[in-house]
């Protein structure tokens, strides 16, 4: 089986692969970006933020069935830290010049 194959398999299993993860991710941005048509950016993110937070208490609860939710809450916070680092530092995120 090739490559590409053992993916469509494995998307056909609900698995994800890093372009499937960014697809994914892209919709809720997508969502994000049609909710800021109408509620400011500084309101927006912390409800996403919160959303976030309460979906991942869901799985950490009732998918994973987490005992120790204090070690669940460091590594979720560690993981977000470093994908907030990798988007801070994306020069695909910085204003067009002149905007500011």
């Amino acid at each position: 089986m090739s490559n590409r194959q053992e993916r469509r398999a494995a998307r056909a299993q609900g698995e994800l692969d890093t372009a499937g993860f960014l697809q994914v991710a892209a919709r809720f941005i997508d969502v994000a970006n049609r909710e800021n048509r109408k509620i400011p950016a500084t309101d927006l993110h912390l409800a996403f933020l919160w959303a976030a937070s309460r979906y991942n208490a869901h799985v950490a609860k009732a998918v994973l069935q987490v005992d120790d939710h204090e070690a669940f809450v460091e590594h979720m916070v560690k993981q977000y830290t470093e994908m907030l680092r990798q988007n801070l530092a994306d020069p695909e995120l910085d204003p067009p010049a002149g905007s500011a």
